[in-house]
């Protein structure tokens, strides 16, 4: 039987998935602009008025994470800097960090190198 590598989770370094275009408003809320492609959005856009490009508003937290997001940090610095910043306002920080990762990787909003 093959064993899994013993990877950790928090030593994986995130980047930015290059489909992704995203803006930081002046109070720092940080804004992804998905832009909806493929057949069945343009169907979805004719038929049901749906939008060419959905907006995705991060909470502070988000916000203040993904510009962290550099191809260069891992989660665990990551981390600290949330911890640095938030405070007691980010606990648990490494558990809600963890599940923010993999929303993002489950929507390929990053990417890991």
């Amino acid at each position: 039987m093959k064993k899994k590598g013993s990877e950790n989770y928090l030593e994986k370094i995130p980047v930015h998935s290059e489909r992704i275009k995203w803006s930081q408003a002046e109070d720092g809320k940080v804004t992804l602009d998905i832009e909806n492609k493929g057949v069945f959005n343009t169907v979805a856009q004719k038929l049901f008025k749906k939008p060419r490009v959905s907006h995705v508003h991060l909470d502070d937290m988000g916000s203040f994470v993904w510009p962290l997001i550099d191809g260069k940090r891992s989660i665990l610095e990551i981390g600290e800097l949330v911890e640095a910043e938030l405070g007691e306002k980010a606990h648990p920080t490494y558990e809600r960090l963890a599940k923010f990762f993999q929303i993002l990787e489950s929507y390929s909003f990053i990417a890991w190198i």
